[in-house]
């Protein structure tokens, strides 16, 4: 798959998703809150689509996850021995990898192989 069809691919999904969720927050603005608070009228579908921008905006930012673009910044801080004791601790808290969390890793003493 080409650059371009692979943009055009995503560029789609995105509007589509954006659509579904904004249609998502317009059913739930009208079914739940014109009930619960006395004053508040139902919105339409650029009114949605508005809110969802907004606390997009406010409370999720404009990019999906936030926390990997400050995390790159201080990988790029780190020495080559900060980065090792980083990944060797990232093991360790994670069970040391996908086969050290008792799925048969034959790598340890004491274990079957063919667990």
């Amino acid at each position: 798959m080409n650059r371009s069809a692979r943009i055009l691919k995503i560029l789609i999904i995105v509007i589509v998703g954006g659509i579904a969720l904004s249609a998502i927050v317009m059913s739930l603005w009208n079914w739940l809150l014109p009930q619960l608070i006395p004053g508040i009228h139902q919105i339409n579908y650029l009114q949605a689509l508005g809110l969802f921008v907004l606390c997009r905006i406010l409370f999720g930012g404009l990019r999906g996850g936030g926390r990997g673009w400050r995390m790159r910044g201080r990988w790029e801080q780190m020495s080559d021995e900060e980065r090792r004791k980083f990944k060797d601790g990232m093991r360790a808290f994670h069970g040391g990898g996908r086969r050290g969390r008792g799925c048969g890793n034959t790598n340890q003493p004491g274990t079957e192989s063919g667990v």
